[in-house]
């Protein structure tokens, strides 16, 4: 069997000039923060850049747990703690509306058979399937 090349995954070379540092803080109940500190490539803190602070939670539905994950507007630790609720008050939101999106898409997508018009004989526009 041929061995298949995937453009995104053959040249899977890091940039070293975007790494990050990434420390987790939780509070072992409602969920955690991920900040990412840049760094260069020696590893030393990279002053250029922001730190990012990333917020993770989880929804739960009918289906079961839904992992949320979402961007934390703070420039340190106490201001994204500050900001966590509001920033995953936004995400559950922003879930929701898109869920409600791709429901309303999939009940208004037409499903029109391979053969055309069901139910119509062979012939006059009826499925494939012939009798002898």
């Amino acid at each position: 069997m041929a061995e298949r090349h995937d453009d995104r995954t053959s040249d899977a070379r890091m940039d070293p000039t975007t790494l990050y540092q990434e420390v987790v803080f939780t509070d072992r109940k409602v969920g955690t923060i991920r900040v990412l500190t840049p760094v260069l490539v020696d590893g030393s803190p990279d002053p250029a850049r922001p730190l990012i602070f990333v917020g993770e939670a989880q929804v739960y539905t009918s289906m079961g747990a839904l992992p949320l994950s979402f961007e934390i507007d703070a420039t340190s630790l106490e201001e994204a703690v500050a900001n966590y609720a509001p920033a995953a008050k936004d995400a559950v939101e922003r879930t929701m509306h898109d869920i409600q999106e791709m429901r309303r898409q999939a009940a208004s997508s037409i499903v029109i058979p391979q053969g055309g018009a069901g139910g119509l004989p062979p012939g006059l526009g009826g499925g494939k399937i012939q009798m002898p």
